[in-house]
């Protein structure tokens, strides 16, 4: 989590991002804010979720329209971050900031909170499984050490199973592999 605050024409915005996992995990985090700051008058955010990056939204919170919600998105973007939420939450200083001083504030507010986040990259896996037998065990030791994949579980009753985690990009040339070796 990082935390970030911006002040301008005696209004204060404070922006905190968070890693989420789900639509549900955003919910309960700008609900949690809207509790705790109940005397704000605006808790705008933004999330982008999954590897893909195709799910997300921004949220104005009675600002005027793509004054909030639109910035602090645009600074997850340029980020190229994922799996993140950034709230920004606005105390009114009596003074109206126009639609370009809005604009400048929430991206400021959000790009001092992801500036104090630590930002964690994570691979894209895809689960392999491969069956094979018994006498088969060392060449497939050997494929799956020399393609660095993860053993994610293994099973030797009867038949032998294996799990394996690897980099999505590299998932069909382990599958060719493995294949490869029930041929030999």
């Amino acid at each position: 989590m990082g935390e970030g605050t911006y002040s301008e024409k005696r209004s204060k915005f404070l922006a905190f991002s968070h890693h989420v996992e789900s639509v549900d995990d955003v919910k309960d985090i700008v609900q949690a804010y809207r509790k705790k700051y109940y005397d704000a008058r605006h808790v705008c955010y933004a999330y982008v979720l999954g590897p893909e990056r195709s799910v997300f939204r921004a949220n104005d919170d009675g600002e005027p329209s793509s004054t909030a919600g639109k910035p602090i998105l645009g600074q997850i973007n340029s980020c190229g971050l994922t799996d993140v939420l950034v709230v920004v939450v606005r105390y009114y200083g009596g003074v109206n900031l126009g639609t370009g001083g809005l604009i400048v504030a929430y991206r400021t507010a959000a790009s001092e909170a992801i500036a104090a986040s630590e930002i964690v990259t994570r691979q894209v896996e895809e689960v392999v499984t491969f069956s094979f037998p018994y006498v088969m065990m060392n060449s497939v030791m050997r494929v799956v050490k020399e393609m660095k994949s993860r053993i994610i579980s293994q099973d030797y009753d009867g038949a032998c199973e294996i799990k394996l985690g690897i980099r999505k990009s590299e998932a069909g040339e382990l599958r060719k592999r493995l294949e490869k070796l029930s041929f030999e």
